[in-house]
């Protein structure tokens, strides 16, 4: 079963189809803090321009900051053989695609949870896409495999974050924290950097959580 695992995880729809599933979960997350005012998969000063945006009706800050994000992101992917989760997904995919939406008449979108965990998984397949496309026109250029390129914080500092973003996510609930433990334990039995697995497993939790309607009780 493992080998199996490993070998599905080494190709590229592996890559494309984790990258949809975690890009559902931050624009469900942005959903959440749109409607609820919580849960945004960001910093304090960045989800300032979303809630300028709810005040004004204006989400031009929020669309040119995390806008520019994205795009370096995603030719810096394919090229160095790491997506920067923070760059690409957190702040792209969760504040500027969803500024983008809400500036152009396609807010509906980010009304209902349903639809923004839909939209977001449609939109992390086709950035997936695009990066190994990109991959496949200029293959030598890049340094790692498919897998790889999910897998870290923008640097090698990121190998030292696990830990604080479990510590952070079992600050947040004890579920969200139960999942970023999983998720950590899950990637260091596969000796890949476990803050990708801390961040994606709690993210997971966090959505089944909404999906099933468990209370989050917040620790502390």
């Amino acid at each position: 079963m493992k080998e199996k695992l490993e070998k599905f995880l080494e190709k590229d729809i592996a890559f494309i189809f984790l990258l949809g599933l975690a890009a559902a979960g931050i624009v469900g997350a942005t959903n959440m803090f749109l409607t609820n005012g919580v849960g945004l998969t960001n910093e304090i000063y960045i989800s300032e321009f979303l809630t300028a945006g709810k005040e004004t009706g204006v989400y031009d800050a929020a669309l040119a900051f995390s806008s520019a994000f994205l795009i370096a992101r995603i030719l810096e992917g394919p090229l160095v053989g790491i997506l920067d989760i923070g760059g690409s997904l957190m702040t792209g995919v969760g504040v500027g695609i969803p500024a983008l939406l809400l500036t152009s008449n396609m807010g509906f979108l980010m009304d209902n949870f349903v639809l923004a965990i839909i939209t977001g998984f449609v939109l992390g397949v086709a950035i997936g896409a695009v990066i190994i496309g990109v991959r496949k026109l200029a293959p030598n250029t890049s340094l790692a495999t498919a897998t790889s390129i999910m897998i870290g914080a923008g640097n090698k500092t990121g190998d030292a974050l696990g830990p604080l973003v479990i510590i952070s996510a079992v600050t947040y609930g004890p579920l969200i924290g139960l999942g970023a433990l999983i998720g950590s334990l899950g990637f260091y039995s596969y000796k890949k950097p476990i803050v990708g697995g801390a961040i994606l497993g709690a993210i997971l939790a966090g959505a089944l959580c909404m999906v099933f309607g468990i209370a989050l009780p917040i620790a502390g």
